[in-house]
Formats: C-alpha cells, sequence, structure tokens
C-alpha cells in the first residue's frame, strides 16, 4: 500500500543503475503480469460457467476483480516511481496521482482485505454450521456483503485520501539522496497510520485467524467422530486431512506474510521519525500487493474446476456453442458434515447390522468410505 502526496521537491538524488533497472522492471512486470492474467482466468471462469455461478463463488469473483484492477491501475504507476525514484509526469499529475491513485490504491487493498475476510466467515458456517450455511449463505447475502467490501472500502478510502491529517509531507525528513526533482512522495502522521493499520489489518486480520482456527478444530473434530463409525482408517482418509491443515496453513499463513510487514513499517515509521530505509519500505509495499497474485492460486487453482475451466479456455472450447453450460464440476462430492451426521451414521451401521442377521447381502465395508467421503468434502471446501 504505497503513499503519495504533493512534490516534496527534493534536489536531484542518486538512481538506480541500468543494470539494477532493468532486472527491478523484470520482476515487477513479472508480478504484475501474474496479478493481471491469474485473476482475469478466474473471473472468464465464474463468469462464462454456469455451473460456477454459486454465492460463494460470487464472492470470489468480487475479490478477483478487485485484485485485477489493483494488478492493473495501482501496480503500473507503482512500478515506474520504485524504480525510477522520480516523478516524471510533472506536478499537476502528481496532484491528480496523489488524490486519485491513492484513493484507488487504498479501495483496492482494502476491497481485497474485506473479501478474505467474508471468504473466511463463508468456509466458517459452511464447516462449523452446515444446515444453517445453506439457508443463510444465499446470493443476496452475498450481494450484500460485496457491497459491503466496496462501499466500506470506498468510504475509508477517500476519509485517509482527502482528511488533511493524514498525508503531510515532510521535506526535512525526505531522504536527499533517494528523492529528486520533482518527486512525488507522502509521509504519514503516526496518528493516521496506526488508525490506519488497525482498521485495514490488524482487526479483520486477528477475526480471520480465529475463524481459521476454529474451522480447522471442528473439521478435525468431526472427520475423527465420523472415522468412529467405521472399522478402520485408510490412507486417503489421512491424506485428506493433510490437505485441508495444509490449505489452511497457506490461506492464513499468505495472508499473514504478505500484509504484516507492510502495516508494522505503516505503524513504527513515524514513530522512529521515519528512518526506515526507503528501499525497505518499497520492498514490503510491493511484498504485500503480492497477495493479490496468490489470491488466484489459493483460492482458485487449488480446485479441480478452475482447472477445468482453465482447460476449457486454453483450449478455446469456451467460444463453441453453448460453452458457457459445460460441466466444470465433474462430482459435486457430498454435503459437508455436522455433529448430526454422527448419529446418521451409527442409524446407518446398525441398519447395517441388522441385515446381516437377516441374512440380507450387505455388509459394513459398504460403510467403510462413509467417513472419507465427509472428510472429503471438509478438504475441498477449504
Amino acid at each position: 500500500m504505497t503513499f503519495y502526496s504533493f512534490p516534496a521537491g527534493a534536489n536531484q538524488g542518486q538512481t538506480y543503475s541500468t543494470n539494477l533497472r532493468i532486472p527491478l522492471y523484470l520482476a515487477l512486470c513479472t508480478v504484475i503480469l501474474f496479478t493481471v492474467s491469474g485473476n482475469s482466468l478466474v473471473i472468464i471462469s465464474i463468469a462464462h460457467f454456469k455451473q460456477l455461478h454459486t454465492p460463494t463463488n460470487f464472492l470470489t469473483l468480487s475479490l478477483a476483480v478487485a485484485d485485477f484492477l489493483l494488478g492493473g491501475l495501482v501496480m503500473p504507476p507503482s512500478a515506474i516511481r520504485t524504480v525510477e525514484k522520480c516523478w516524471y509526469f510533472g506536478d499537476i499529475f502528481c496532484i491528480f496521482h496523489s488524490s486519485i491513485d491513492l484513493f484507488v490504491d487504498l479501495l483496492l487493498c482494502i476491497t481485497s482485505i474485506l473479501h478474505l475476510f467474508f471468504i473466511s466467515v463463508d468456509r466458517y458456517y459452511a464447516i462449523c454450521h452446515p444446515f444453517k450455511y445453506k439457508s443463510k449463505f444465499t446470493v443476496i447475502l452475498i450481494k450484500k456483503m460485496i457491497f459491503i467490501c466496496w462501499s466500506l472500502a470506498a468510504i475509508y478510502g477517500f476519509g485517509m485520501t482527502f482528511a488533511e491529517f493524514s498525508m503531510k509531507p515532510k521535506e526535512s525528513i525526505l531522504d536527499e539522496n533517494n528523492y529528486c526533482v520533482g518527486s512525488c512522495n507522502g509521509i504519514q502522521n503516526e496518528v493516521s497510520s496506526t488508525i490506519s493499520a488497525i482498521i485495514s489489518f490488524y482487526i479483520p486480520g486477528s477475526i480471520m485467524v480465529g475463524i481459521y482456527v476454529k474451522i480447522y478444530m471442528v473439521a478435525s473434530k468431526q472427520a475423527k467422530s465420523l472415522r468412529q463409525t467405521s472399522e478402520h482408517r485408510n490412507e486417503n482418509s489421512r491424506k485428506r486431512e493433510t490437505k485441508a491443515a495444509k490449505t489452511l496453513a497457506i490461506i492464513v499463513g499468505v495472508f499473514l506474510s504478505c500484509w504484516s510487514p507492510c502495516f508494522f513499517c505503516i505503524i513504527i515509521n513515524p514513530a522512529i521519525n521515519f528512518s526506515i530505509p526507503s528501499l525497505l519500505l518499497e520492498f514490503v509495499f510491493w511484498f504485500s500487493y503480492t497477495n493479490s497474485t496468490f489470491n488466484p492460486l489459493i483460492y482458485a487453482f487449488f480446485y479441480k474446476w478452475f482447472r477445468k475451466a482453465l482447460k476449457l479456455i486454453v483450449l478455446g472450447k469456451i467460444y463453441a456453442n453453448n460453452s458457457c453450460s459445460q460441466t466444470v464440476i465433474v462430482s459435486q462430492g457430498f454435503r459437508l458434515p455436522s455433529y448430526s451426521d454422527i448419529h446418521v451414521s451409527e442409524i446407518k451401521e446398525k441398519k447395517f447390522k441388522d441385515k446381516l442377521v437377516v441374512g440380507r447381502p450387505y455388509s459394513l465395508d459398504q460403510t467403510a468410505d462413509w467417513p472419507n467421503m465427509t472428510t472429503a468434502s471438509i478438504a475441498t471446501i477449504l
């Protein structure tokens, strides 16, 4: 999340050498390319195939739109400013850039974080309250969530951009070795930076971590209880549990890894008289941007339906007649387990035993896959 303000008017300073600028441009352009292309594929997949028009996928679609715009609108000018360390577009455009681009920057960054938050809430109800999930998480509710994500982010971005206490460049603090004539730089004061970090990251981030910890505990307990109704636990069940745990770890780990350094610097920098090196600040800000690059990998690439949709897109089959009705999800799987499933399974097992007594051609082996089916559902929804 990069902050801008009016031209600092600092003296001509040192710039990166050509040998360093070229690798930097290549690296940043690669990040931008993956961010834009990855999220565009998610958008096309969910928007095109009717089978993917589900409430949860609409939330993922909105997240992909935010990340796509971040990669297309915010990252390119930020890349030029990062590499060149100068503002070549004049004072007038700097004023425009300071207000509009900062607003878009804050809008899209906060929108992305809020989408991740609501996706964690969606998964919490899907795992912990499966019966309530189907009735509560309707298309109408998802639309309200999406509206909240964009509207709150817009209000917050507008306030932080145009509030006088938010952006006050201090020319005496700017490092003249790192900024040049006409540079477009800005510095947040201690109050606004602390408020920004708490509202934008620490509150939703803490809730997200708590939600995913709860999800993992409930999913593990359900899987363990369901396995007790079966005579054995096979290797497939163990692998599915491992996959679910890894997915949770990746979701929380990537989010915290990408955003924690950025918001830590936002809070600590004003407190230490803005002494954090500009190069380090640029790195942590760009590292936070990469969360939008990783989001398609975490929330879409891990799912079989996306790989199937991607294959159809690459092969050009989406241009065929009625391609939107093609089957993307081969198997819908089984519904998510709840604590009542334990009793349902016990009743089924008892019925099978009764049938065995009267000579019916059934055995308890037919229920052996019941825990595995439900555990697979847990792993899939995570």
